[in-house]
């Protein structure tokens, strides 16, 4: 009689997970809120309400966050930021810090 041996393998795998980055917005006095809320629900896709929350914290506190994202996602949320308030007439700046 054959006698089967099964041998089984495991296999390590080690995952490296990027570092991630806070975008925020930043309060200025000119940008207006209907407006940060659009960049909100486009650029961050978020619902109305928590865009409306989040434009309401960036207005009281001077800044506020719209996500946390790995680098080049974050760096790309800003520059799309940026690029929307500029054509819209709008100073709307945006940055990133890192989540430590």
């Amino acid at each position: 009689m054959d006698e089967k041996i099964y041998i089984e393998e495991k296999q390590e795998i080690d995952i490296h997970l990027p570092k991630l980055y806070r975008v925020y917005l930043l309060n200025d006095d000119y940008t207006t809120m209907d407006f940060v809320v659009h960049i909100l629900m486009t650029i961050f896709d978020k619902p109305k309400t928590e865009a409306t929350a989040i434009m309401l914290h960036v207005h009281r506190h001077g800044k506020g966050l719209a996500g946390i994202y790995p680098k080049e996602i974050a760096e790309t949320k800003v520059h799309e930021v940026h690029t929307l308030a500029r054509i819209n007439g709008f100073p709307l700046k945006c940055i990133i810090e890192r989540d430590d």
